[in-house]
């Protein structure tokens, strides 16, 4: 089984967009805030929706089943207060379980937070437990900068999560650590944003002693890990200058890297640098990088032809790469499958 581990609702119905502009222009003038019930999507359009984009492609590059969130641009956590946050997550958390209750051999959910700038963390819970009892959820989505590229909150590591992180342990679900929209304009979001959040948190956790509090905590950082695995020098290095713990026993039995690297380089240094046991396939389909790559003439995000290509990996390896560690991160998923004979 090969199992992806990022996958977003990058093409849910445009009803959805519309909606959600309607919601923003609400905030200016109340008279203009639309009822969540107004918005109306059927079964047969999230269907078509999937079914001529995720499914076909998953089926066209061989991979089974998808941990499926709301599309991470569309978060936005800074606009707005939690209230619009609030109703914008529950929205968008319901369409992936739809999803994931019409194509349940190929696609399982995972929560994005009704987070808001300045508002307590403890505010996301009731989603959060909403999404894992209610609808089978096994992760989470955690935007470290809700704010939208202006950085306002703590750090991952400071007490201010810590409502979020005895969750995650009480339910025994990892975090993917993505950040949503920039509003910043230094900051292109998935050129720029992106790998800077994916590189800030793990800086982040190098600097604090958060595992120390929570030693069974798990994040994914996206992206192949932003800049962290392609400068492992630096960050061991400066890891050593803090007095820190080597980055082997500091930090890799907590946090894990997917394989969104567009380009075989990229692989080959991912999977020669980080422990294998660290590394969980994804491709980020359908996501900020679509087109074909001309030298090879294959899409950017097929990155399972990157993994199965790379020789780097024993068989072994790549069974634990495409399957053995997700099921290893993510234990309610390996249950639900376990509980399928899967």
């Amino acid at each position: 089984m090969i199992i992806d581990c990022h996958g977003h609702y990058t093409t849910a119905p445009k009803a959805l967009e519309n909606w959600r502009n309607a919601q923003i222009a609400g905030i200016k003038d109340p008279a203009l805030k639309p009822d969540p019930k107004a918005l109306k999507i059927s079964d047969d359009e999230l269907r078509e929706s999937i079914e001529t984009n995720q499914l076909r492609l998953m089926k066209e590059r061989g991979s089974d089943l998808t941990i499926f969130s709301p599309r991470a641009s569309f978060m936005a956590h800074h606009i707005g207060d939690f209230e619009v946050s609030s109703t914008w997550a529950a929205i968008c958390n319901e369409l992936c379980y739809r999803v994931s209750q019409l194509f349940p051999d190929n696609f399982i959910g995972a929560a994005m937070l009704p987070q808001s700038p300045g508002v307590d963390p403890k505010t996301c819970i009731a989603e959060l437990e909403k999404c894992v009892k209610e609808y089978g959820f096994v992760g989470i989505n955690l935007n470290p900068d809700p704010s939208g590229g202006h950085w306002t909150s703590p750090p991952l590591t400071d007490r201010h999560w810590y409502p979020i992180y005895e969750k995650m342990v009480e339910y025994d679900i990892p975090a993917m650590i993505h950040v949503s929209t920039s509003c910043n304009a230094c900051f292109h979001t998935t050129g720029a944003h992106y790998l800077n959040a994916d590189t800030t948190a793990v800086m982040q956790c190098i600097q604090g002693d958060l595992f120390k509090d929570f030693p069974t905590l798990k994040f994914v950082i996206p992206h192949g890990g932003g800049a962290v695995p392609y400068h492992w020098g630096r960050f061991r290095g400066l890891a050593q200058e803090m007095k820190k713990p080597l980055l082997d026993d500091h930090l890799l039995n907590n946090i894990f890297f997917d394989t969104c690297v567009y380009h075989q380089p990229g692989i080959d240094l991912l999977t020669k640098v980080i422990p294998v046991k660290n590394i969980l396939f994804a491709s980020e389909m359908i996501g900020a990088v679509r087109g074909i790559d001309p030298p090879t003439g294959h899409y950017y995000d097929d990155t399972k032809r990157y993994v199965a290509a790379t020789s780097n990996l024993s068989d072994a390896e790549r069974h634990m790469v495409f399957e053995g560690n997700a099921r290893r991160v993510f234990p309610r998923l390996d249950a639900a499958l376990k509980a399928k004979g899967l």
